[in-house]
C-alpha cells in the first residue's frame, strides 16, 4: 500500500480535516477532524492494526513534521517520499524572498526594472522564452543580490534550473553526490533565504532521494482533492465534518457498496 497524507478545509471559519488516502487505488481511507500530529496519531493508534501498518510500503506527503514524524514512527516498512511539488515550491519561495527584500529598498525606477520578475523566477526552464531568459539575466549589473540568487552557477548552469536535474537521476548514489554539490553552490550565494532552503533539503535529504526509488508525486493526491472540492461545492458547504466525511466515502472512499446489497435486491 502507498499512503498519502493531506488536508482540506470543510467549512467556513478555517476548519480543516486530515485526509489519508491509498494512492495505489486512489481511495480515501480515513478522514480526521483537525490537523497536526495528534490527529494523524488517532488513525494509526485506533483505526489500523500492526499488520496493516507493516503492509504500508511507501508514503508520500509534504514537509510537515506531523506527517513525516507519524509515518516514520508508525510505519516501520514504509519508505517516505517528500512531495516534489512542495520541495520546488520552497525553492521558488526562497528566490522570491530575495526579490521581495530588494523590492523594498528600490526606488520607482528600480522597481520598474524588475517588474514581472516574480512569476518568471518560478517558471521551468523549458517554458521560458529567449526574451524572458534575457530579462532574468538583466540583473547581472543592476541588482547583484537577485543575480546571485538566480545565477550561482554550479557546472555552468543556472542554480534553480540545475536543481530540477535531481528528479531525473536513476541511481540514488549519483543523485546524492549531485545534491551535495548543489547545496554547496547555493551556500556560496551567502543569501539567507537560500541558506534556509539548504537547511530544509538537509533535514529531508534521504526522503528527497527516495524519489529515485519510486517517483511519487502529488498528482494522485491532487486528483483526490479536486474530487473532494467538487463534493463540497455541490453541497454549498457543510455545517459539520460528519456529513462531509459520509459523502467523501460514498464518492471516493474505500467502500464496496454493492457487496452490502443483498443479492436478491440487485438488478441484473
Amino acid at each position: 500500500m502507498t499512503l498519502g497524507a493531506d488536508e482540506i478545509a470543510y467549512c467556513k471559519g478555517r476548519k480543516y480535516a486530515t485526509i489519508l488516502s491509498d494512492l495505489d487505488r486512489s481511495h480515501v481511507v480515513w478522514v480526521g477532524r483537525g490537523l497536526g500530529r495528534e490527529t494523524i496519531d488517532r488513525f494509526f493508534n485506533g483505526e489500523v492494526s500492526d499488520g496493516q501498518k507493516q503492509r504500508i510500503r511507501w508514503a508520500n506527503c509534504d514537509r510537515g513534521r506531523a506527517y513525516t514524524g507519524a509515518i516514520k514512527e508508525h510505519c516501520p516498512n514504509a519508505t517516505l517520499v517528500i512531495d516534489r511539488f512542495h520541495v520546488v515550491k520552497a525553492l521558488n519561495e526562497a528566490l522570491d524572498a530575495v526579490r521581495k527584500d530588494e523590492w523594498r529598498g528600490l526606488d520607482k525606477r528600480g522597481r520598474q526594472a524588475i517588474k514581472g520578475l516574480r512569476w518568471m523566477l518560478g517558471m521551468h526552464a523549458r517554458n521560458r522564452s529567449k526574451k524572458q531568459s534575457r530579462f532574468l539575466n538583466a540583473p547581472r549589473t543592476s541588482n547583484r543580490r537577485i543575480h546571485r540568487a538566480w545565477h550561482c552557477r554550479p557546472h555552468g548552469r543556472v542554480l534553480k534550473d540545475e536543481f530540477e536535474r535531481v528528479w531525473h537521476f536513476t541511481y540514488p548514489g549519483a543523485a546524492k553526490q549531485f545534491l551535495k554539490r548543489w547545496m554547496t553552490a547555493a551556500l556560496r550565494s551567502r543569501l539567507p533565504s537560500l541558506k534556509r532552503f539548504v537547511t530544509t533539503v538537509r533535514n529531508h535529504f534521504d526522503n528527497i532521494l527516495s524519489f529515485m526509488g519510486r517517483p511519487l508525486t502529488n498528482a494522485v493526491g491532487e486528483g483526490i482533492n479536486r474530487l473532494l472540492k467538487i463534493v463540497k461545492n455541490r453541497a454549498s458547504g457543510f455545517r459539520g465534518l460528519e456529513p462531509f466525511a459520509d459523502l467523501i466515502f460514498l464518492t471516493i472512499g474505500d467502500l464496496d457498496i454493492p457487496a452490502h446489497i443483498p443479492s436478491d435486491l440487485r438488478t441484473l
